[in-house]
C-alpha cells in the first residue's frame, strides 16, 4: 500500500491555507443540525473542529496498522484489496455530490475518510462474528456515527452501501476458517491485544465528543 502517499495527501489538505477556514464554516452550517445525542465536554465549535481533522488526519496509520494485521494474519491477499478501496478514494478524489468550491483541505477528505473507517469498522465487525477479538484495534463506532450525522443520512447511507458491497465482494465469511487465520487468533496474547488498545484508543472519547445510546442517530 502507498502509505507515504496517504501521509502527503493529508498534509497537503491540512495546509491548504483554506483549510480552517472551510472547515469552521461548514461546522457553523451544520452545529445546529446535529441530533441531540451528540454532545461534547467542551466548546462544541472548538471540539469538533479538532474532532474532524483528526478523524481524517488518523486515516493513513489506522490503514499501515490494518495493512500490518493482513501481513501477521496471513490474510494479505484477502484485506489488502479491501484497504485499497479507501487508498484509491484518496489518491484519487472525486469530486461527489454535496462537495464544492467551499469544501477544501480536509474537509474534502472527509467523504473518503468516513469510507475508510467504515471499512476497517467492518472488517473488524466480521471479525467479532467469528469468534474473535477487534482484528484492527480500533473502537471508532462512535466517531463514525457522528461523522453519519453530520454528512447526512442519504449520502452517508450511500457510502455505508459501498462499504457493505466492498467487504461482501471482497471479505467473504469463509476466510475466517482458514488454518492460518485461525493460527493467528490463537496467537494474539491478552497482553498484545491490551498494548494495541492502549495505542488506539476510543477517538471520539479521547477528543472529548459524546454519544448518549438512548437515542438513535
Amino acid at each position: 500500500m502507498k502509505i507515504a502517499e496517504l501521509r502527503e495527501r493529508v498534509r497537503i489538505a491540512r495546509e491548504d491555507e483554506a483549510n480552517d477556514e472551510a472547515l469552521s464554516k461548514w461546522l457553523d452550517r451544520k452545529l445546529p443540525l446535529l441530533h441531540r445525542s451528540i454532545s461534547t465536554r467542551e466548546d462544541a465549535h472548538t471540539t469538533l473542529f479538532n474532532f474532524i481533522q483528526a478523524y481524517v488526519e488518523r486515516v493513513p496509520d489506522m490503514l499501515e496498522a490494518a495493512q500490518s494485521v493482513a501481513n501477521n494474519a496471513s490474510m494479505r491477499p484477502q484485506l489488502i484489496p479491501v484497504l485499497k478501496v479507501a487508498e484509491a478514494f484518496f489518491l484519487q478524489p472525486e469530486q461527489v455530490e454535496g462537495v464544492n468550491e467551499t469544501h477544501r483541505g480536509l474537509l474534502l477528505l472527509l467523504d473518503e475518510a468516513y469510507l475508510a473507517h467504515r471499512l476497517v469498522e467492518e472488517v473488524n465487525d466480521h471479525y467479532v462474528a467469528h469468534g474473535g477479538e477487534s482484528l484492527i484495534p480500533m473502537n471508532n463506532t462512535r466517531a463514525n456515527l457522528i461523522v453519519h450525522d453530520m454528512l447526512g443520512e442519504e449520502y452517508a447511507g450511500r457510502l455505508d452501501s459501498a462499504v457493505y458491497e466492498a467487504v461482501a465482494g471482497l471479505l467473504p465469511d469463509e476466510i475466517f476458517d482458514s488454518p492460518a487465520f485461525l493460527a493467528y487468533r490463537e496467537g494474539v496474547g491478552e497482553r498484545d491485544r491490551h498494548e494495541m488498545w492502549r495505542r488506539w484508543p476510543n477517538m471520539a472519547a479521547e477528543l472529548g465528543v459524546g454519544l448518549s445510546w438512548r437515542e438513535n442517530l
